[in-house]
C-alpha cells in the first residue's frame, strides 16, 4: 500500500484541528504583557463645559481604544480621588469609582461613561474649576484623562480671542482656562467690581487695550480695601488655604502692540506677575499702562520663559520689557524676586506710591525696584529709561545670605542709558544716599512704622498704612499733588504723608 495514502487523511484531521484551535483563540483574543501596549483615548480631557444656573448632572463619553493587536488586560481603572469626586464612572453599565482587570480586545475598544454631579450654588468657598482624573494601568504604564468641570455659575472664557469691544459684566465672575486674548485694535472693558479669576497658567493677554474701571469716579466716598466696586483679579482656587498664595496664575501681559491701557481701582494678587509689558524690541510708540489706586500682592514666578527670546526672568508685580507706566496711588507688596523690575527703555513714573515688599515666606535676594539694560536687545538699549520717583515709600525687611538687605533700589545701565529724577521719597538704600531724606536713618528694619507689616505676627492681615509718629507723615511734596489716596481719602494739601496712604490724625 502507498504510505502517501494513509499519510494525506492523516495530515488533513491535523489541518482541520489546527484550524479549529486558532478558532477558539484568534490572534486578538491572546492577552499581551508587553510594556509597549498602551492605551490610546478619544480626548486626554473630559469637558463638562456647561454652565451650571442650578444643581445639575452631565454624562461624557470617553472611548479607550487598544490600537494593539492583541489583546490587554487593563489591571485598574479608577478616579484619581475616589473618596471625594464629584465624577463617576460606568463602564459595563456598572456605575461606581472604578474598575479592575477589564480586556479589551486587540484593535477593540471600551466605553466609559463620566458623570459630574456639580452643584453652582455651594458659595464662594468653592473652587470654579472641579479637577480629577481617570487612571488606567496596563502592563505596568500609569496612563491618565483629565476631567474638568465648571463648579459655580460664571462667564468662562476657555482659550478664546475675546470680541473686539468686549465687555465683562460684574453680575457673575469670569473665569480663565488656557488664557484670553485682546486682538490687535479691540478693546476689553472691566467694569466696576467685576471679579476675574484665572486658572493655573492662565493670563489675560492684551494687544489692544485694555481699560479697567477706567471711568470709575467715587466721589468724595472712601473706598475700602473689602468695597464692592474694587475689580479683583485672583486665581480661581477659592478656599482658605490658597487665598494668599502667590505664583497661581500668569498675571496680565500687555504686548508690543498695546495701548493706552488704564487700570483702576483694582487689585491684582496670587500671580507669577502683576502687570506686564513684553515689548523686548523697543517698538515704537512703546506699550503704556496707566495705574491708579491698586494693590499688586502675593507675586512670585519661577524662571519664567517668553517664547521669543528664550531667556528667563523671574516674576515681579510691574515688570517691564520698554514699556512705558506711570503708577499713583499704589501698594505692591510681598512679592518674591521684585516689585518692579525694568528692562532696557521705557518710562517709568511712580508718585504716592508705598513698595512695601517685606516677603516671609520668600528668601529674596534682589532689591524690591531694579531699573537696567542687562538682557536689553540692542533696539531696546537705543533710548534712555527715564525713572520718575516722587512722594514714595520704597522700603522692604528680607534677609539675604544671613543679612538684612539694606538696598530696595537699583540702577545698573551704561553711561547715559539713564534719567533719574527722585524727589521726596522714604527709601531704603545704602547705595543711593542722596536720594533719601534729610536725616533718614536706614538700619531700623521698621523704619516707615507701617501698622502691621508682615513678617511680624500679623498672619495675612497686613495694613501699610502709617503708624502714629512715622518719619513719612506730614510732609512737603513734590509736584504734581494728588489730592486723594489710595482709598480716596483726602490729603493734606500742605503737608501731606508719603506713600500711597494719608494717615488721618485722630
Amino acid at each position: 500500500m502507498n504510505p502517501m495514502r494513509l499519510l494525506l487523511p492523516v495530515l488533513s484531521i491535523f489541518l482541520c484541528i489546527s484550524s479549529l484551535l486558532v478558532g477558539c483563540e484568534p490572534k486578538e483574543d491572546v492577552i499581551t504583557t508587553s510594556a509597549s501596549a498602551k492605551l490610546e483615548f478619544s480626548s486626554d480631557t473630559v469637558k463638562f463645559d456647561t454652565v451650571f444656573v442650578q444643581k445639575g448632572t452631565v454624562t461624557k463619553r470617553l472611548w479607550v481604544y487598544n490600537r494593539n493587536a492583541r489583546a490587554v488586560k487593563v489591571e485598574q481603572i479608577s478616579l484619581g480621588m475616589p473618596a471625594n469626586s464629584p465624577y463617576t464612572l460606568t463602564l459595563n453599565g456598572e456605575a461606581g469609582v472604578g474598575a479592575s482587570n477589564v480586556e479589551i480586545r486587540g484593535k477593540d475598544s471600551v466605553l466609559v461613561l463620566v458623570r459630574a454631579a456639580i452643584d453652582p450654588t455651594a458659595g464662594d468657598g468653592k473652587p470654579f474649576l472641579i479637577e480629577d482624573q481617570v487612571r488606567f494601568r496596563t502592563n505596568g504604564n500609569d496612563q491618565n484623562v483629565r476631567l474638568i468641570a465648571y463648579g459655580q455659575n460664571a462667564y468662562f472664557h476657555d482659550g478664546e480671542t475675546l470680541p473686539c469691544d468686549a465687555v465683562w459684566r460684574n453680575d457673575k465672575p469670569h473665569v480663565i482656562y488656557n488664557s484670553v486674548l485682546v486682538g490687535p485694535n479691540c478693546t476689553l472693558t472691566i467694569e466696576p467690581g467685576t471679579r476675574v479669576y484665572s486658572h493655573a497658567n492662565s493670563a489675560i493677554v492684551v494687544q489692544g487695550r485694555l481699560l479697567v474701571n477706567a471711568n470709575f469716579n467715587p466721589g468724595t466716598a472712601t473706598v475700602k480695601a473689602t468695597d464692592r466696586n474694587i475689580v479683583r483679579f485672583a486665581a480661581d482656587r477659592l478656599e482658605p488655604f490658597y487665598n494668599e498664595i502667590p505664583g497661581q496664575w500668569r498675571g496680565i501681559q500687555f504686548d508690543a502692540s498695546s495701548h493706552d491701557n488704564v487700570v483702576r481701582y483694582a487689585e491684582i494678587k496670587n500671580a507669577s506677575f502683576g502687570l506686564l509689558v513684553y515689548n523686548p524690541q523697543n517698538l515704537q510708540p512703546r506699550p503704556r499702562v496707566t495705574v491708579e489706586n491698586t494693590v499688586i500682592k502675593n507675586i512670585s514666578g519661577a524662571a519664567l520663559t517668553f517664547a521669543s527670546g528664550g531667556q528667563n526672568f523671574t516674576g515681579g508685580g510691574i515688570l517691564s520689557f520698554s514699556g512705558d507706566f506711570s503708577l499713583t496711588n499704589c501698594l505692591i507688596t510681598n512679592c518674591g524676586e521684585y516689585a518692579v523690575l525694568s528692562i532696557g527703555s521705557g518710562l517709568f513714573g511712580m508718585n504716592f506710591c508705598t513698595v512695601a515688599n517685606f516677603t516671609p515666606s520668600f528668601k529674596r535676594d534682589s532689591p524690591s525696584m531694579a531699573f537696567t539694560d542687562d538682557f536689553a536687545t540692542p533696539q531696546a538699549a537705543r533710548q534712555p529709561t527715564v525713572v520718575d520717583i516722587r512722594n514714595s515709600i520704597i522700603w522692604g525687611n528680607t534677609f539675604a545670605n544671613g543679612l538684612l538687605l539694606k538696598d530696595e533700589l537699583l540702577f545698573k545701565f551704561k553711561p547715559g542709558n539713564i534719567q533719574r529724577n527722585l524727589v521726596n521719597n522714604l527709601i531704603r538704600t545704602d547705595l543711593y544716599k542722596e536720594y533719601q531724606l534729610p536725616n533718614q536713618s536706614n538700619n531700623e528694619s521698621n523704619y516707615p512704622k507701617f501698622k502691621r507689616p508682615a513678617g511680624v505676627g500679623y498672619s495675612d492681615k497686613f495694613d501699610y498704612q502709617l503708624d502714629t509718629l512715622s518719619p513719612a507723615s506730614n510732609k512737603r511734596y513734590a509736584t504734581p499733588f494728588v489730592s486723594r489716596d489710595l482709598l480716596n481719602v483726602a490729603r493734606d494739601p500742605s503737608s501731606p504723608d508719603l506713600g500711597a496712604y494719608e494717615r488721618l490724625n485722630p
